[in-house]
């Protein structure tokens, strides 16, 4: 299996196909009919045939080719410009999604930028597993169609182009395309396969042109058919198509207008990301891309977490876009549990994905979400299409609660590390039940608003009167640690607070009674869950002490608790706008953008965020893009507008949450 990279450059799609590349413009992935499965490239790349010049293929995505790349405007489309000095050949790919279909573009454009003319063959190496899967792969050339196709069950990719096929291989093309000696084998049940086009004479300064067509069907008949009919339409109406969708897309926003370009413009980029990250079909969201199939560094992005979708959906619902909001939450109504919880995370069509186990913050989160979907629309259809589900879910939420401290029952935190009953946790649960409460009220369900109200006030007590760390000045991380038999003896010989927890299998679990780490999630007391003011005290003293401790050396930003080690401890996007929200909310609003400003500092080159920044080099370290920040990044801006400091029109009626009513 061909090794990919984790951190990508540049992402396309349409909500129903999705693709991520690389700075030299390689596509490396490639999801349909959904953006989180399943994904069916292994390698493909594009190069050229010089005649009497090069002994071997030149690809563009290796030596002696050099890369600029850029997205066209306010648009998905990805233009790489690659170079070579030793040929004068420039070579333009401009890559795109067409809107409502399942057709990839990639239009080329061919420059001879020196003096000498250069007879060329353009090639395309395809390499396949259909399904996720390396077994019974099918290659074929359809000699009708002319084009190539990889399938294998019920999906389908053709490849085809805007000029005629010159040579063709099915199966085993890897090294013949390399020599340009396609063999025209027409079927093969093998992954691999290549294609080449006649390109002619290009003397000094002239240009030529391939768009290339792959097309995804329910088997090859259909994928071969959606290719003829893109071919047909050809490249310039279905760019248009293309231009027009995201201009009208982004026409729908609220307005931004900071006065600083960097800001607006990944503000902008961040409204197509959620697009770009949303199943067309079913509402759900990925956190990202998927970038580590196998597991090997963490758990996976490619899926719905209850938690960042919560923020994600308030970042939509105030940029405009209410009716993403409310696709969303009919989704959660399908993955909701039985018993009303939401388990960690789900595939986009609502189905249990891989897991560590329930995160009691999610079904807080998510409706505490539903309550601000509602403040913003007034819609009272909303609230009778989910109000089976809210009451289910308060009611879970409400015996989920140790009797001993008044917090959720153990579970694990939200950075998915560790089991115990996390503060933060305990606020997003707080801020369910008290959405929960106003749904109720709102419903005329008096008796219910009060019972959920009335928990949720428990919690803000128990949380007030357990969770204070007297030495350190801060809320504790938590109670009831989970922890190894030989870090709870260490504990309990230092004079610490420990116990046994013995399941009624006569399993033990250890724990220490407190977790005084300070970690960046403390902030969710506040932002977005409302369970203390901006100026109580203690939140002050205790975003202060995150500011102090979390702040990294030499990039700046804030990580997300002491000691992190998770790809090597960096400074996060989402934890630094994180304070940036609650500085604002504190009335400090230089100190907040500041904050915004190290966020945008660090985008890439293609104005997408990711979610860690390295440390030491301030380049970006992890998972590019990431949805939740680009979420953070629209509420800080929307924070920033709504406290004047743009000169901005405030949102009447609703803001990110930190005031539970």
């Amino acid at each position: 299996m061909n090794k990919k990279p984790y951190l990508i450059d540049g992402v396309i799609g349409n909500s129903k196909m999705l693709a991520t590349l690389d700075r030299c413009g390689q596509l490396h992935r490639l999801w349909w009919p959904r953006i989180d499965f399943p994904q069916h490239v292994e390698e493909t790349y594009a190069g050229i045939w010089v005649d009497g010049k090069t002994e071997s293929a030149s690809w563009f995505h290796q030596q002696p080719w050099q890369h600029q790349q850029n997205y066209l405007g306010d648009t998905p489309i990805l233009r790489t410009t690659a170079f070579a000095e030793d040929l004068r050949l420039e070579v333009v790919c401009e890559d795109e999604m067409v809107p409502d279909t399942d057709v990839m573009m990639r239009h080329y454009t061919i420059t001879n930028r020196g003096d000498q003319e250069h007879s060329l063959i353009f090639l395309y190496f395809s390499s396949c597993q259909i399904g996720e899967s390396p077994r019974y792969n099918t290659t074929m050339f359809d000699m009708k169609r002319d084009a190539l196709v990889h399938y294998r069950g019920e999906y389908a990719i053709s490849i085809g182009a805007s000029l005629p096929v010159s040579g063709y291989q099915a199966g085993h093309a890897r090294q013949n395309i390399t020599q340009n000696r396609l063999n025209g084998n027409p079927i093969a049940m093998n992954g691999e396969g290549g294609l080449s086009w006649k390109l002619g004479l290009l003397r000094p300064g002239e240009s030529k042109e391939l768009t290339l067509f792959i097309v995804a069907g329910e088997g090859p008949d259909q994928a071969l058919s959606a290719l003829n009919h893109a071919r047909n339409k050809g490249h310039a109406a279905l760019r248009k198509i293309t231009q027009d969708h995201w201009k009208n897309y982004l026409a729908m926003a609220r307005p931004v207008q900071t006065g600083v370009e960097a800001i607006d413009r990944c503000y902008r980029r961040s409204l197509i990301v959620f697009k770009l990250m949303t199943d067309e079909t079913h509402g759900s969201m990925i956190a990202a891309p998927e970038f580590d199939e196998e597991f090997s560094r963490c758990g996976g992005y490619a899926y719905c977490w209850g938690r960042d979708a919560a923020y994600i959906i308030a970042a939509v619902d105030r940029a405009g876009y209410t009716r993403m909001g409310r696709q969303f939450y009919r989704w959660a109504l399908k993955a909701q549990s039985r018993d009303g919880s939401w388990q960690q995370r789900h595939y986009l069509d609502g189905r249990l994905a891989p897991q560590w186990g329930l995160q009691i913050d999610e079904t807080g989160s998510i409706l505490w979400g539903m309550w601000q979907h509602y403040r913003l629309t007034q819609d009272p259809s909303f609230l009778d299409e989910v109000w089976e589900a809210v009451q289910k879910a308060a009611d879970f939420l409400i015996h989920f609660i140790d009797p001993e401290t008044g917090l959720p029952l153990p579970s694990r935190d939200l950075w998915e590390e560790r089991d115990g009953e996390h503060t933060y946790s305990a606020a997003a649960v707080f801020g369910g039940l008290i959405g929960a409460s106003k749904i109720a009220e709102a419903r005329g369900c008096e008796e219910l608003a009060r019972l959920w109200a009335g928990e949720a006030e428990k919690m803000r007590a128990a949380v007030s009167e357990k969770l204070w760390n007297e030495e350190r000045q801060t809320f504790y991380r938590g109670l009831k640690l989970a922890v190894t038999p030989e870090r709870m003896a260490e504990a309990a010989g230092a004079g610490k607070k420990v116990q046994i927890e013995v399941n009624e299998k006569g399993y033990e679990t250890c724990r220490l009674w407190e977790d005084p780490v300070i970690d960046a999630s403390l902030l969710g007391l506040h932002i977005p869950f409302g369970l203390f003011p901006a100026d109580d005290e203690r939140m002050i003293r205790t975003a202060d002490a995150i500011e102090k401790c979390l702040t990294s050396h030499p990039a700046g930003g804030i990580k997300r608790y002491e000691d992190d080690a998770y790809i090597g401890g960096n400074p996060w996007i989402l934890t630094t706008l994180w304070l940036a929200m609650y500085r604002i909310r504190q009335g400090k609003i230089r100190e907040g953008m500041k904050l915004l400003h190290w966020a945008v500092d660090h985008r890439t080159q293609l104005d997408l965020l990711p979610e860690q920044i390295d440390r030491r080099t301030g380049k970006p370290a992890w998972v590019v893009p990431l949805t939740w920040s680009h979420a953070m990044f629209v509420l800080t801006v929307l924070e920033l507008m709504d406290a004047g400091a743009f000169g901005g029109k405030p949102d009447e009626g609703h803001d990110v949450g930190c005031n539970p009513g």
